[in-house]
């Protein structure tokens, strides 16, 4: 893929956005928490979330369809897909970030230091921010931004400065600036929480320093800061000086139509914010006459995806809710690098796999522990999916609780499950998603005989090497390289985009070989390794 002077590339930005969207899945619960300015609605979160999915799901899709997608394309389908998914106020805000971020990325005169691109990309981002903004508040995500960007130039001023070391300066600041935030705004200091919008910014702006640095930075302590999950706020202060309604949209329309927009609803609410450009802008306000601001759209142009939220509902849903969470996986796990995967991807994990299966006792526990209402079962084993469904559905009949069992065979079936899990869709479009994605994962392993026996592809004796296909031993064979790429090769016969590897105990050395075998033999295809640490066998593999 193409890489510019400045070093970044679209496999980059690809790495960035998957990076953001899973940390921010991950600390989506805990910013919605935080969440008490403008309105305390309990969804900044999940709307940043949704906002960088948005731009990695348009990505993803891009270059799936143009493996060799030009840097410049890349940055702009990244622009266009935050702004068509943002969600919320802060999402919206960070959609243009986002934008404006590529856009400076974009435009690279020779002989420009990396390191000041970045920084002048931030800066640019941050002016954007406030531009888009109706009334900029100090104390906001606006103020983090700030103090991220002015931190980038500084430390791009340097001697020495390298990209990576403007990354680490902006993020460090963010972190430092998101715990003043309740000295800036008295609705945090009310509330004792940090600004939830910030706090989804540094989240971020991490995901880009572990991109750029390799490694994850301390996450910002919020000692005093933080209040549990659903909601720090009582749902009878939500209203009491504004809007009661949030409106937002698309709108095609003219850059001087939207001039005009901008006044007309600056006089009918709070919170706006308009962004986007080139004939396509996303439309943010808190109002108490959803008409007028919808009409105000249709004398600006085409408003579309028109989207109204009243703010009382949605705090007295959340109030209602005696949980810690609304949804929740929970993951079988066979090895201890497996489970550390499933727990970095936010899945309960339940020790498993060959001879310590975990009981229908022990799920249910685990059912219960997670303080979900709903909850999504990866078994991860087929001999584990019949206690799996007797688990759900008692937990069911004990009341309170929605619970589905994905019907995963493998443990590489659940990890695909658990890529595409999002806890911003509905709880169906959620399971059927999981489902599909597992079950459209072909899976395999790579195992040595521990006794004589007749097999599908014949006899073996102790010590020899068995290819596993779909849960059946396909392969003979006395070399553990030999029959990986058989293995491999069987599972790519029907196609594939991704080749994931998880190596067992001892099996490191063979993943690795297996992985180099897929990058020499079928290059387009893209190749995952994995530790996973389980028993038994040395190699996992799946095609997706």
């Amino acid at each position: 893929m193409e890489t510019v002077p400045h070093g970044i590339s679209t496999s980059s930005i690809l790495r960035f956005v998957d990076i953001a969207s899973d940390a921010l899945g991950a600390a989506r619960e805990e910013i919605d928490a935080l969440n008490v300015y403008p309105v305390p609605d309990g969804d900044t979160g999940t709307n940043m979330f949704l906002t960088v999915a948005a731009a990695r799901d348009a990505l993803r899709e891009a270059v799936a369809t143009r493996p060799d997608l030009p840097l410049g394309d890349a940055l702009a389908v990244l622009s266009r897909g935050a702004l068509l998914g943002a969600r919320g106020n802060s999402g919206v805000i960070l959609s243009q970030m986002l934008g404006a971020y590529a856009a400076r990325l974009g435009r690279v005169p020779s002989g420009e230091r990396n390191a000041r691109i970045a920084a002048e990309a931030m800066q640019q981002a941050t002016d954007a921010s406030y531009a888009a903004v109706g009334r900029p508040v100090e104390g906001t995500i606006l103020t983090v931004a700030r103090a991220a960007s002015d931190a980038a130039m500084r430390c791009a001023d340097g001697d020495g400065a390298r990209a990576r070391d403007v990354f680490v300066a902006a993020a460090a600041a963010a972190r430092e600036a998101l715990l003043h935030t309740p000295e800036q705004l008295q609705q945090l200091a009310d509330a004792g929480v940090v600004d939830a919008g910030g706090r989804g910014l540094c989240v971020v702006l991490d995901a880009a320093e572990t991109v750029s640095t390799g490694r994850r930075p301390e996450p910002v302590a919020l000692t005093g800061h933080r209040i549990p999950v659903p909601h720090p706020i009582p749902g009878d202060h939500l209203t009491e000086d504004g809007p009661a309604y949030e409106v937002m949209y698309l709108l095609d329309a003219d850059d001087e139509a939207v001039a005009v927009l901008r006044t007309v609803l600056d006089t009918l609410g709070d919170s706006l914010v308009v962004v986007g450009g080139s004939g396509l802008w996303n439309v943010h306000v808190h109002v108490d006459d959803v008409g007028a601001a919808i009409e105000a759209g249709i004398d600006a142009g085409r408003p579309h995806r028109v989207r109204v939220t009243h703010f009382a509902e949605q705090v007295a849903d959340a109030r209602r809710a005696p949980v810690t969470r609304q949804r929740a996986v929970v993951a079988v796990a066979a090895g201890p690098g497996l489970a550390a995967l499933f727990e970095e991807a936010g899945a309960v994990v339940v020790a498993g796999g060959p001879g310590r299966r975990p009981s229908t006792g022990q799920l249910l526990e685990a059912i219960h522990s997670c303080g979900a209402t709903e909850v999504v079962l990866l078994p991860n084993d087929a001999d584990s999916v019949r206690v799996a469904e007797i688990a759900a559905r008692t937990a069911e009949q004990e009341g309170g609780l929605r619970v589905e069992v994905i019907p995963s065979q493998a443990q590489v079936q659940g990890l695909a499950a658990m890529a595409v899990h999002e806890p911003g869709r509905t709880f169906d479009q959620d399971v059927r998603e999981m489902t599909a994605t597992a079950r459209h994962a072909r899976h395999g392993a790579i195992t040595v005989a521990a006794r004589q026996a007749m097999t599908m592809a014949g006899p073996c004796e102790v010590g020899d090497v068995l290819g596993v296909i779909a849960g059946d031993f396909a392969v003979v064979g006395d070399d553990l390289d030999t029959v990986a790429a058989d293995v491999v090769e069987r599972l790519l016969g029907g196609g594939g985009e991704l080749v994931t590897f998880v190596a067992g105990e001892g099996g490191a050395e063979v993943a690795a070989r297996a992985a180099a075998y897929v990058e020499r033999m079928h290059p387009h295809i893209d190749v995952t390794v994995y530790d996973g640490g389980q028993e038994r066998y040395p190699v996992l593999v799946s095609v997706e």
